[in-house]
């Protein structure tokens, strides 16, 4: 009797890691379309050796120790040399860690991976993995950087294993990139979804047992997402997204994910002819000069991690000319929008049911926190009764359905922030109002309880809010 032939190959859903064993437009799993590709199955006389050494193996053990008796010594903070690099990663690099950065192509990743690399080569062994570039090519870079050290390795390769044969005493290792490694335990090409998430976890045992920290540089999809299953996210310590228009010189660089500190930091850098350097002074970036003369501005002085940054909310109404009206958004959830457009209709008579809504925070960040509700309602009021708001005010505060306005955290900071960059009045929650009493003399509080008696203190009287 005939035996039937064994599949030489799965279909693998690249977000929640469900198999099948043929393509579907939708996978059972997570309910996502388009998500299944193609991978190899492993040939058997190939399965039963394991790909992925155990700890043992690689000078660590798997005994169980009790919590008195770890050690943490080698997982001790590293200065990277760039210090808005060091603030995302919450106070420096952590040893043994596996650091993924992604971004899009030409952001400048390899750029600020290269002189990270180029600052730890000062005292300690490092290894350039380049799967995509010469070893020429990347020695090119460092001369533009100004880069000479010999305690950087260079090496051209993409097989895992040979990697691995090259590690030696080196302390960091910096992988360019994930996608274009494989490892010959499997048979699928370099990038598809078994080699990535099989690679990386081989890197990550690596990291924990031998303490070699990893800076991995990954792909994005058009959509903007890290290439490759979503796998490779979990086994990683700390995710990172290096942001920016190609054209513009800024770029912001932000914590999705993070063992070893808060996600909500964002550094700034500036792309320089000579590299790439941290932002230290950000408090115009994020601000335009129309603002206080054109209607619909208004600043708001955001918290991110241990820091607090003014930035601008820009908002355009214009006639619709569809017979729904468009909502398009960026910086901003859409939802939040929709939201608070809905509240101002209600409790403060502003139409907005005919006209397209515009928003966008400046400097590409993106504000998510809900204290950033009230200045949003501030920049929609101001566009619809066309008056602008003083350049130097800033609002911030949370919105309720009823119009009420929530107290936020890190009130004091937020004022404090508006002080050190010359603002005169801050419009704030009153429920803030007594922690932040001690700025009086210093700068004018204004507090409110609603939204229609913030449009009052703002003056942005128009037609459609007499009684504000």
């Amino acid at each position: 009797m005939a035996t039937s032939k064994a599949p030489t190959s799965q279909f693998v859903c690249v977000e929640c890691g469900y198999t099948a064993p043929k393509w579907l437009g939708k996978c059972p799993g997570c309910g996502n379309f388009n998500t299944m590709q193609e991978e190899l199955i492993k040939p058997a006389e190939s399965a039963k050796k394991s790909s992925r050494p155990a700890l043992s193996d690689m000078g660590g053990g798997t005994r169980a120790l009790p919590l008195s008796k770890v050690g943490y010594e080698k997982f001790k903070r590293v200065s990277s040399g760039i210090g808005e690099f060091d603030t995302v990663l919450g106070g420096g690099i952590v040893r043994g860690s596996l650091v993924l950065l992604g971004g899009d192509p030409g952001i400048g990743k390899s750029t600020l991976l290269t002189q990270v690399s180029a600052y730890l080569a000062e005292e300690r062994r490092v290894l350039y993995v380049s799967a995509e570039e010469s070893c020429s090519q990347v020695k090119m870079r460092c001369e533009r950087l100004g880069i000479d050290s010999d305690n950087l390795l260079l090496l051209n390769e993409t097989c895992l294993e040979d990697i691995e044969n090259n590690l030696s005493d080196a302390e960091f290792v910096v992988i360019d990139s994930i996608q274009a490694v494989y490892t010959e335990a499997l048979s699928s090409a370099a990038g598809s979804v078994g080699q990535v998430r099989e690679c990386a976890a081989r890197l990550m045992r690596i990291a924990k047992s031998r303490g070699i920290t990893f800076f991995i540089i990954g792909h994005v999809t058009k959509e903007g997402s890290l290439a490759g299953p979503k796998v490779l996210e979990h086994i990683m310590d700390t995710v990172l997204y290096f942001e920016g228009q190609q054209e513009e010189n800024f770029k912001l660089l932000r914590a999705v994910k993070n063992r070893f500190g808060s996600v909500q930091e964002v550094g700034v850098f500036e792309m320089t002819e000579s590299g790439i350097k941290s932002l230290s002074d950000y408090s115009e970036l994020f601000l335009s000069e129309s603002r206080g003369v054109a209607a619909g501005s208004c600043v708001t002085p955001s918290e991110s991690g241990n820091r607090c940054m003014n930035v601008e909310i820009q908002t355009l109404i214009a006639k619709t000319s569809y017979g729904l009206p468009r909502r398009m958004t960026l910086g901003i959830d859409y939802n939040k929008l929709v939201v608070l457009i809905a509240v101002l209709e209600k409790r403060c008579g502003i139409p907005f049911y005919t006209s397209d809504v515009y928003i966008n925070a400046m400097g590409g960040i993106k504000l998510a926190e809900p204290s950033v509700d009230l200045a949003v309602c501030a920049a929609l009021a101001s566009a619809a009764a066309d008056i602008p708001i003083d350049k130097y005010t800033a609002v911030f505060g949370e919105v309720g359905l009823t119009g009420e306005i929530r107290a936020v955290t890190y009130a004091e900071k937020r004022v404090n922030e508006c002080i050190k960059t010359g603002f005169k009045t801050v419009v704030l929650p009153a429920k803030n109002m007594k922690a932040c009493e001690k700025f009086k003399g210093k700068i004018k509080l204004a507090p409110v309880s609603y939204v229609n008696q913030m449009i009052k203190e703002l003056n942005l009287r128009s037609p459609f809010n007499p009684q504000a």
